[in-house]
């Protein structure tokens, strides 16, 4: 190879390689220039771990999580400052379970010192009323805070003895002095609170006084309407269906003669 080859070779490697850097360059530049800026972001308190119902709030309890500014949602906090207390002050408590990695927001916790009870899960217009059970008339012990049942109520004795209905789908918010809904081991209690309207109160007041409660375990995902159901009596359950007995088939008529041989007489069937 002579040299004017060579530097050639030479010149072409260090135009194509110029080229290429150039290139990478001017890509790169586009890049940056044509992509649209992130959204801005902040940071929001979540719960780094579950946060039963009245638990106090601590620093072990919270963690932070980027959010972005826009769509933060209302009643959230940025910091740790106006959730925790100054030191020796009475704590924040959780109104309701909250689950890690869920926001805490305003709703969700208590003012500093405030006492937190189950009055504060209640809905608007409702009322907490306490109803006497036992094993039996509880399902076995299954119903745990936040379940849905329905109460019947018994009375009288005898073949007067009945049952009815009287209001469905009412939400349990405390078994015994229990009120945490996390809870999902059965216990046999003796009183179970549930969730009523002032009217439904009146009624089931009454009825404690009438005859024996009893509550069934509704299904959380079965369709919340009451379905009107009328009272059942014993004599609904013990009714005796009468079934008609076919009555023997008729023998049919036998045709005889009698025969008499002197002194004996005989009776002979006709075939």
């Amino acid at each position: 190879m002579n040299i004017s080859s060579l530097l050639s070779m030479i010149s072409g490697l260090a135009l194509a390689g110029g080229s290429a850097y150039v290139a990478k360059d001017y890509i790169e530049g586009q890049a940056v220039t044509g992509s649209p800026e992130g959204p801005a972001l902040v940071e929001v308190v979540v719960a780094s771990q579950d946060i039963a119902f009245g638990t106090a709030l601590t620093a072990q309890s919270l963690t932070t999580i980027s959010w972005p500014a826009e769509a933060r949602p209302a009643g959230t906090f940025t910091s740790f400052d106006t959730l925790l207390p100054d030191t020796g002050k009475p704590p924040r408590r959780a109104r309701r379970a909250i689950a890690q990695g869920e926001l805490i927001r305003v709703s969700k916790v208590s003012n500093f010192g405030e006492k937190v009870t189950i009055v504060q899960t209640l809905k608007p217009d409702h009322r907490a009323m306490a109803i006497k059970v036992s094993a039996e008339t509880a399902v076995g012990g299954f119903v745990t805070p936040g379940d849905s049942v329905d109460v019947l109520l018994t009375q009288g004795r005898g073949a007067g003895l009945k049952t009815v209905t009287i209001l469905q789908n009412v939400r349990v918010i405390g078994v015994d002095q229990d009120a945490n809904q996390e809870t999902d081991q059965p216990g046999v209690a003796r009183t179970v609170t549930v969730e009523v309207t002032p009217d439904e109160g009146q009624r089931l007041a009454l009825a404690q006084r009438a005859g024996t409660l009893s509550l069934t375990l509704r299904n959380q995902e079965a369709a919340a309407e009451e379905v009107p159901l009328e009272s059942i009596s014993l004599n609904d359950v013990l009714r005796n269906v009468q079934v008609q007995q076919p009555e023997p088939a008729a023998e049919p008529a036998r045709r005889t003669v009698l025969i008499r041989r002197g002194t004996e007489v005989s009776e002979t069937e006709i075939r």
